[in-house]
């Protein structure tokens, strides 16, 4: 890592309705330096991230790239000006080849046509350079997540950026692919690019990071060196809270005689899930734990309707119904919370009030709408309950936080007082408070009498909520444990091998 300064951000201060986003934070990246960037959801990060990029304008401050101030209008501009950018959700053309990706928009030409042989030759060259031999004329959509992340980031190594900034991206990743992109990282970093890393797994920062800065509010908590903080200090500093204090969770407890709420009786759907059986309590929590592609979505869209289940029955507090779609589960009092908040969850254009008033509208029937004033009301209730930061109901939900959206999602459910929740990932890409208080919410839940499947792929909080985990490998439900007594590495051995 060179000790010179690549960018420098000074005093930056930026002001929207009602709140200040940034309050005179200053932040600096060296040339071939990693630089985690942290912070719980509204702390600024984006914020700060949306300064340099030219989405928002400051209020006051100054950026110097390579010692010369900078003003970029835009993301064009500053990705022209050597400033790149690889968000969380993969923001590509998954009908278009990876190489059309990869050059979009800049496409080399030859005798007034594009040249497909060059566009391919040098998307190939650029992919084995991470160590991935895969056919660049294929479609985007052909391959995993981690692909198309790599195929991102492939594509801002090509525009010569100088910055490289990072946004969650590995929030849908496994650790397989984790490695892969973090020798990518360390590989950039050896030819001085200088990469800014978002992200909320600790491990992962201290696994790739050289240095840290700690936003919280708003302000700026302090840059420090990667060995300068253990964990515990670093999550105080974020929080301003004792990790203690963060997790102090007590399971749910359930009535040895709890009356079943689901039984789910070797379902199984046309390709992915063949034969899984769930026992679900008045009450409880149930934990899935597995790797990604191990079945646990597949198992929770069957449950509710999303994806076609083609065996097995399926029973709702004693009564064996049918689940052909969403709303058939809806009116079994089921909800569902899916993993892709922005694809499956959040509509994002629509209003706070009105993203979480569509499962209440959808059992009520829409030929009987509410008013509005009992709409705000409903929403306030909640906006109030779970804490969603925004200064009133009719901010545009896909202006909030990762964090926010996710509360948003969940008091749309909350509201149509559900019998069974059931939860994928809650919980990712949001901050370590975030997840603390949606897991306190579960649990609270729980204690009302609902009944929650939560899955997740972080083995601690699996752990620290469930009464039992069921484990999941290749598309099977390999093994059944409690989980007031087992252990990470008791379930990682299970997964290993495949059977408890």
């Amino acid at each position: 890592m060179s000790e010179k300064n690549i960018l420098e951000m000074q005093k930056i201060s930026i002001q929207f309705p009602g709140v200040k986003a940034l309050d005179e934070v200053d932040f600096s990246l060296k040339e071939g330096e990693i630089h985690s960037l942290l912070g719980e959801n509204g702390a600024g990060k984006s914020t700060l991230i949306k300064c340099l990029t030219g989405v928002n304008s400051m209020d006051s401050g100054k950026i110097l790239l390579d010692g010369h101030e900078i003003k970029p209008s835009g993301p064009n501009e500053a990705m022209q000006l050597g400033i790149s950018t690889v968000f969380q959700e993969v923001n590509l053309c998954p009908n278009l080849s990876v190489a059309e990706n990869i050059f979009v928009g800049r496409q080399p030409m030859k005798r007034g046509g594009i040249d497909w042989r060059e566009i391919n030759s040098r998307a190939s060259e650029l992919m084995s350079r991470f160590h991935l031999d895969i056919d660049v004329t294929r479609p985007l959509s052909y391959y995993s997540t981690a692909i198309q992340q790599m195929t991102s980031i492939a594509r801002a190594v090509d525009v010569k950026a100088k910055i490289l900034i990072l946004d969650e991206p590995t929030s849908s990743l496994d650790e397989n692919e984790v490695q892969l992109l973090f020798n990518v990282m360390r590989d950039l970093k050896a030819q001085g690019m200088g990469i800014i890393f978002i992200t909320h797994f600790l491990d992962q920062i201290y696994a790739v990071s050289d240095r840290m800065t700690i936003l919280r509010n708003g302000h700026l908590v302090g840059t420090y060196g990667i060995n300068e903080l253990s964990k515990v200090e670093l999550v105080t500093k974020m929080v301003g809270k004792d990790m203690d204090v963060i997790f102090n969770l007590k399971r749910a407890e359930v009535a040895p005689d709890a009356e079943y709420m689901l039984k789910a009786e070797h379902i199984g759907d046309a390709s992915h899930i063949n034969d899984i059986s769930i026992n679900l309590k008045k009450g409880e929590l149930i934990g899935f734990a597995g790797l990604l592609g191990s079945g646990r979505t597949e198992t929770a869209e069957m449950l509710f309707g999303a994806s076609k289940t083609v065996k097995g029955e399926i029973f709702v507090n004693g009564k064996q119904i049918v689940i052909h779609q969403p709303f058939d589960a809806i009116k079994a009092d089921i909800a569902f919370c899916p993993e892709d908040r922005k694809r499956d969850g959040i509509i994002g254009d629509l209003s706070i009030r009105e993203n979480i008033m569509l499962a209440v509208q959808s059992r009520k029937g829409f030929m009987k709408p509410m008013t509005r004033a009992e709409q705000t009301e409903l929403a306030n209730k909640y906006i109030k309950l779970l804490g969603i930061a925004t200064p009133d109901c009719e901010k545009k939900a896909g202006e909030l936080s990762g964090g926010n959206q996710q509360k948003v999602i969940l008091a749309r459910w909350m509201a149509a007082q559900p019998k069974i929740l059931i939860l994928d990932e809650p919980t990712r890409g949001i901050d370590i408070g975030a997840k603390a208080e949606i897991q306190r919410l579960m649990l609270e839940m729980c204690g009302e009498g609902v009944s929650v499947i939560f899955i997740s792929s972080e083995l601690d909080e699996i752990i620290r909520c469930s009464n039992r985990i069921i484990i999941m490998r290749d598309r099977e439900k390999v093994a059944e444990v409690d989980g007031s007594s087992c252990t990470q590495q008791d379930i990682l051995k299970i997964i290993a091998e495949g059977a408890a």
